[in-house]
C-alpha cells in the first residue's frame, strides 16, 4: 500500500504542470501604420529574481526584461475599461504569469485616462486587440514560445465589450442615442456627455467595421458596458466559452441593461459569477491609501466590501477558468 501511494503521489507531480516562481514584465511600442504606436505591458514567467517595481501608481513584484521561462505558453489578451491604461489589471496579469500564461494588456488608444478623444469610436478596440495578437505570436522576441492554439481574452467594463466583439459579437451603435435619452443619469451616458460625444455619430458605422479574432479560443469578461447593444442574433457568432461576472450592487452600469442582456443572449450559457456587495470598480485592484485620496470614486468600495480577499479569490477563479478552457 505505501508502495502504491509513493506511485500515486509521483504520478501526480510528473502531471502537474511546473510554474516558474517569478515573473517578468516588459512594456512595448507595436507599429501601428500612420498611427503612434499602441503601448502594451506583457507579464510571462521568468526564473529570474523579481523585485518590487512601480507600474503607474502600484507598485508590482516583477523581473524587469527577463528571460522567458517555459514553452508552448498560452497567451491571455486583455482588455482594459474606459478612460483607463494597460497596467489596469496587472494583479491578474500577475497571477496568470505565475500560472504559467502570458498575459498583454494593450493601451486603447483613444479611451485612455489621458486621451478621450475617440472614446465612442468603439471599433477602434476590437482592431487593436487584433493587431495586439498579431504580433503577440508573429513579432514579440519570444513569439516562439507562445502557443498559437491556446489564445484567450480578457475584459473588464468597455473591455468586456471589446472582447465580445473580438469573439464574434456585432453590436449595433445606433442604440447608444435613445438609451442614453432614456437613462441620461447611467454613469456610461454621463461620461459620454463628459466627453463631448455626439452620440448620434454612432448610428452611422457600417456593420462590417467590428474586427472579429477566431483565435480566441476562451472569453472572461466582467461588467460589460454596453450590453444593450447587442441582442440573440448579434452575439450568435461569439463561439467560445464564456466566463462572465457582475457586480451585484454595480451601481454604474445597473441591471438589466449591461451583463444581464449578454448572459441571455450567448448561444451558449455562460459561467455565470454574481459578486455580493460587489460595486462597478471592485473588479480594479485595491488601491492605497494614496491612491484613494486620489481617485476615492474608483477605489473605496461600499460598506463590508473586502476588496483586497475578493481579488485573491477572483484573480484565483480567473486562472482556472482560463485553465479549463485553454487545456
Amino acid at each position: 500500500m505505501r508502495l502504491m501511494a509513493i506511485i500515486t503521489a509521483l504520478l501526480c507531480l510528473i502531471a502537474a504542470p511546473v510554474f516558474a516562481a517569478d515573473v517578468g514584465f516588459e512594456e512595448v511600442k507595436i507599429p501601428n501604420g500612420a498611427e503612434p504606436p499602441l503601448i502594451a505591458g506583457i507579464w510571462y514567467p521568468t526564473d529570474a529574481p523579481a523585485t518590487p517595481q512601480a507600474l503607474g501608481n502600484f507598485t508590482q513584484t516583477v523581473a524587469p526584461d527577463a528571460p522567458i521561462a517555459g514553452d508552448h505558453l498560452p497567451l491571455v489578451v486583455m482588455s482594459h475599461g474606459g478612460a483607463s491604461w494597460y497596467g489596469a489589471h496587472y494583479d491578474t496579469a500577475l497571477a496568470l504569469a505565475h500560472a504559467g500564461f502570458i498575459a498583454v494588456a494593450v493601451s486603447h488608444a483613444g479611451d485612455t485616462f489621458d486621451d478621450q478623444s475617440r472614446v465612442l469610436e468603439l471599433w477602434r478596440r476590437p482592431a487593436q486587440l487584433h493587431h495586439l495578437i498579431d504580433y503577440m505570436l508573429n513579432e514579440w522576441r519570444w513569439h516562439g514560445r507562445v502557443d498559437a492554439a491556446r489564445v484567450g481574452a480578457f475584459g473588464f467594463s468597455n473591455g468586456g465589450f471589446t472582447v465580445l466583439v473580438a469573439a464574434g459579437g456585432n453590436p449595433d451603435l445606433s442604440k447608444i442615442a435613445p438609451f442614453c435619452e432614456a437613462h441620461p443619469d447611467h454613469d456610461l451616458c454621463e461620461a459620454l456627455q463628459h466627453a463631448g460625444v455626439d452620440l448620434h455619430s454612432s448610428a452611422k458605422v457600417p456593420a462590417d467595421v467590428w474586427v472579429h479574432d477566431p483565435r480566441i479560443g476562451a472569453v472572461v469578461i466582467a461588467a460589460p458596458s454596453f450590453g444593450f447593444t447587442f441582442g440573440r442574433a448579434a452575439l450568435s457568432g461569439v463561439r467560445a466559452p464564456v466566463q462572465l461576472w457582475s457586480a451585484a450592487e454595480d451601481r454604474h452600469q445597473p441591471h438589466p441593461y449591461y451583463d444581464e442582456p449578454v448572459r441571455a443572449d450567448l448561444p451558449g450559457a455562460p459561467d455565470y459569477r454574481v459578486v455580493a456587495n460587489a460595486g462597478h470598480y471592485d473588479f480594479l485592484p485595491p488601491c492605497d491609501a494614496r491612491l484613494s485620496r486620489m481617485r476615492p470614486e474608483i477605489c473605496n468600495s461600499g460598506p463590508g466590501f473586502d476588496r483586497p480577499a475578493f481579488h485573491e479569490q477572483f484573480n484565483a477563479d480567473v486562472v482556472k477558468a482560463f485553465q479549463a478552457m485553454l487545456p
